[in-house]
């Protein structure tokens, strides 16, 4: 009974909430890929949430087969003259199609109907986080604190700048902000680096220059992550305090600059890796996914809807990368195609699509290696 439990426990806690945010936000990538192929001209032979054998599924009027598959770890659409999953093309299929056939095959279509079609998944997933975002905001507004500093830290980064109790922060590097929260953001985001905060110390506007310290933190569930602090408090005043509502135009447009910031912090991310200003450890696979939707539903259904959104939003910047079989890999391959006049070659393209293979597994196996090393920390 005890083993019972605990497997019930593990499915409720975590998988449910894991397979629920992955498979919307797949969903929705993959929706972009067919309603843009529809709008083509393009026959799609398949539309499948999850990989492997087909535990349920249809066959709509214009030949499409809707898939439930059995590994719920993504999902695909295939075109007309797909060899597989990733689009790659079936040469041995298209020559054996019929005029009629190839005119409504994938591979077939102006450059720049395919760079559309490809293009429509990961704007497919910035625009879900868009509308998620936008209908948190508006249901239920945001509760947000004026940029008053409190208290300062000692030998903290604040009190090394001479931040003092009582200074109202007006900008951070010239960039006007009203709330704590947008302070606390630009940050976490910017550890060693100077930023210039313009201040209302007593009614006299100041210009301080203070370098946010790296440092770890860990958050109520026990996960760690290295981000920059300045070491400074909000106030905890309820005049300090404001519920902010918005209308539906207004919280769009929150949805948005909410979702251009998930794009920045995660752009600013991969940047520090690649220039050794932050650790790769930081990057996480599925266990890591699951993890975090467990812990994040937890706190509610509307927390975890914005898990999806931000999940949404590394979805589509991952498949933005050039990296052949990934989106971003064939939008390069027909910007190749439209600067030559011509395809790239058969042989080009298939040793790109094998690099990429390479690339995604090598990936997902160092995600799936940190995940495991956090296990082992816990």
């Amino acid at each position: 009974m005890d083993l019972f439990s605990s497997l019930f426990s593990v499915l409720v806690g975590y998988a449910l909430p894991f397979l629920f945010v992955l498979t919307v936000v797949v969903f929705f990538h993959e929706l972009g890929h067919f309603l843009v192929a529809r709008w083509c001209g393009v026959k799609v032979d398949a539309f499948s949430v999850g990989f492997g054998t087909e535990l349920a599924g249809f066959t709509d009027r214009k030949g499409t087969r809707w898939r439930l598959s059995a590994i719920p770890l993504g999902g695909y659409v295939k075109f007309a003259g797909d060899e597989n999953a990733s689009s790659m093309p079936d040469r041995e299929r298209i020559a054996a199609m019929s005029a009629e056939e190839r005119r409504s095959a994938f591979v077939a279509k102006p450059v720049w109907q395919r760079a559309a079609v490809v293009a429509a998944g990961p704007i497919a997933n910035f625009l879900l986080a868009i509308v998620i975002f936008a209908f948190v905001f508006a249901a239920f507004g945001r509760v947000v604190t004026s940029p008053l500093i409190e208290k300062v830290q000692p030998e903290s980064a604040a009190e090394q700048a001479n931040l003092q109790p009582g200074d109202l922060v007006l900008a951070v590097d010239g960039k006007p902000i009203t709330t704590f929260s947008e302070l606390q953001r630009i940050v976490t985001v910017s550890a060693d680096v100077p930023l210039q905060l313009d201040i209302d110390r007593k009614g006299e506007v100041l210009r301080i220059e203070v370098t946010p310290q790296h440092r770890e933190v860990t958050d109520s569930f026990g996960n760690t992550q290295r981000i920059g602090l300045l070491g400074v408090t909000r106030s905890p005043k309820p005049e300090d305090l404001t519920v902010i509502h918005y209308g539906p135009l207004e919280a769009l447009a929150e949805g948005a600059r909410e979702t251009y910031f998930v794009v920045e912090r995660t752009l600013g991310y991969l940047g520090g890796v690649l220039t050794g200003r932050e650790s790769a450890d930081q990057l996480g696979g599925p266990i890591r996914v699951a993890q975090v939707s467990g812990q994040v539903a937890t706190l509610g259904f509307v927390p975890l809807l914005s898990l999806a959104a931000v999940l949404s939003v590394s979805i589509g910047l991952l498949n933005l990368m050039p990296i052949p079989m990934l989106d971003g890999g064939h939008l390069v391959y027909y910007f190749a195609e439209a600067v030559r006049g011509k395809p790239l070659s058969e042989r080009v393209q298939d040793f790109g699509f094998r690099i990429g293979i390479a690339l995604v597994l090598m990936l997902m196996i160092f995600a799936t290696w940190n995940d495991v090393l956090r296990l082992t920390d816990l």
